[in-house]
């Protein structure tokens, strides 16, 4: 298999045989935990969509709750493509607009904060996001921040580590609200709540944790997004989600995912953790996605440092003495 190219067509699954075991997977997985159907929340992405086509596969519309959950830095495509998602397969939703408790709590001030710490005439009125930047260049990887006012030029400047942290912890907590909104109607209607990510995903830590990190059960987390797209299709969901470009929704500018924290592309970042996890060389992954070797050998640095630097993600509650009457499931 070494001695074979890597292709995309590595990635090539049976969608029918596939759906089929994770619906399985997923009724298996609910009734163990004595739960009635599944809460997801949807964005209008491909991987919530394809969550929510096979929680209907696996349960019937009648047992699927969906969410959608804007707040004001959201766009406004998203909660239209999780709306049409819903209506598409037939299962009942709401909309819960997250802005005004994420206002209370201080998410916006505390952001808004630390930028203005670098840039002392941001306003309520300018957008925002942040960059990564460094590692596909061979350096460490730290964030730039770009903010942009009405009708004005983008603005872009190196972030420090504290103001970095600070407005990662109060973006954080979007994803967090989310969840708790998820959980209380998961409560209400004894529903198990299903989480989102994808291989890529799961793999680099790209989640906040007990956000959309949390979660009773994963069921695409061992798909590439390739492969998460393939399955939208043969599933039939609508063409703008089978289409859409993976994005954070989490800033007000615009924002891919690979801008925001991926090496590559989603395609590429697919060929590249497949590569790095069977053992091919940087040479190899250099010729299947069309970069110098030494660029593909710092992408193959980058999952490996991802994946050490986000092991805390990951981890569970940490015991000082094993309980042998735990379950092994209880977190």
């Amino acid at each position: 298999m070494n001695d074979l190219p890597i292709d995309p067509a590595m990635l090539d699954l049976d969608c029918e045989a596939e759906s089929t075991r994770i619906a399985g997977f997923l009724r298996d997985t609910v009734r163990g935990f004595n739960k009635r159907g599944v809460v997801i929340g949807l964005s209008g992405g491909v991987d919530s969509s394809v969550c929510a086509a096979l929680a209907v596969r696996a349960f019937g519309a009648q047992r699927v709750f969906g969410l959608l959950m804007p707040e004001r830095d959201s766009s406004n495509a998203s909660s239209t493509l999780g709306a049409e998602v819903a209506r598409q397969l037939g299962i009942e939703h709401a909309v819960e607009d997250i802005g005004p408790a994420l206002q209370a709590i201080g998410c916006y001030r505390w952001r808004d904060e630390a930028i203005r710490r670098l840039v002392p005439d941001y306003a309520d009125d300018w957008k925002s996001k942040l960059v990564i930047a460094g590692g596909r260049d061979g350096g460490i990887n730290h964030f730039r921040l770009v903010v942009q006012p009405p009708g004005g030029a983008a603005r872009d400047l190196r972030l420090p580590l504290h103001e970095y942290l600070q407005i990662v912890a109060a973006t954080n907590y979007k994803q967090r609200l989310r969840k708790t909104v998820e959980y209380f109607h998961a409560d209400r209607l004894n529903y198990a709540v299903i989480g989102t990510p994808n291989r890529l995903e799961y793999d680099q830590g790209f989640f906040v944790k007990n956000g959309d990190g949390s979660a009773d059960v994963k069921p695409i987390a061992h798909l590439y997004k390739t492969q998460v797209y393939a399955l939208a299709r043969h599933l039939g969901l609508p063409e703008a989600v089978c289409n859409a470009q993976p994005t954070t929704d989490t800033y007000s500018l615009p924002q891919g995912q690979d801008e925001f924290y991926f090496a590559l592309p989603y395609g590429q970042m697919d060929l590249a953790l497949w590569a790095r996890d069977h053992g091919r060389s940087a040479a190899d992954l250099a010729a299947a996605i069309g970069v110098s070797e030494v660029a593909a050998s710092r992408v193959f640095d980058d999952i490996d440092a991802k994946r050490r630097t986000t092991r805390y993600l990951h981890a569970r509650p940490v015991l000082l003495d094993s309980i042998a009457s735990t379950p092994e499931c209880r977190a």
